[in-house]
């Protein structure tokens, strides 16, 4: 029998604060498997029995896999620990957050990425939050995961910190100009 620590306990029975899960649009599942009957009826036009049905039988469910597995991870923040897909950490170790939204986005992911930063990147989710990390003995300088509701998770966190803001803001940015 495994005994936990009591503050384990009490965090799985808590409600969370905030839940997400990064699924991949509704769209894409009809879109998916059309292609993918598409793609078995090429495959088995022509050829008699087992070679009929086979492409069928392996094409659609792979896609299905694919969809799911793409959509699998959550953003969850639940009695003072944020999890990220597989990533946990405590909001005791973390700085004021902030919200990049689509237009900065490929900014944030590209040239300004520190290699040593925590990524959770989905593709089809607009905003991102990026979030410093203050605990001295942690390696990881920033987290920065793609999150819908980026505005709300950010209001959260902010909400559980000690630390002051730091050129972070709950508003939206002014959209700037390529010359300034």
């Amino acid at each position: 029998m495994v005994d936990h620590h009591p503050l384990d306990r009490r965090q799985a029975d808590t409600e969370p604060a905030f839940d997400e899960r990064l699924a991949v649009p509704w769209w894409w599942w009809p879109l998916g498997l059309g292609v993918a009957v598409l793609l078995a009826a090429e495959v088995h036009m022509g050829y008699p029995g087992v070679r009929a049905w086979l492409p069928y039988l392996l094409m659609v469910p792979l896609v299905a896999v694919v969809l799911t597995f793409m959509g699998r991870h959550r953003v969850t923040l639940r009695g003072g620990e944020l999890r990220v897909g597989p990533a946990h950490i405590g909001v005791r170790d973390l700085g004021q957050p902030e919200v990049i939204y689509s237009d900065a986005k490929r900014r944030a992911l590209g040239p300004e990425l520190d290699p040593a930063a925590f990524l959770l990147h989905a593709g089809w989710v607009g905003p991102v939050v990026r979030v410093p990390v203050t605990d001295p003995t942690d390696p990881t300088p920033y987290w920065i995961f793609s999150v819908r509701q980026a505005d709300k998770l950010a209001a959260l966190l902010r909400g559980h910190t000690d630390e002051l803001p730091h050129d972070s803001t709950g508003d939206r940015p002014e959209p700037r100009s390529p010359g300034r």
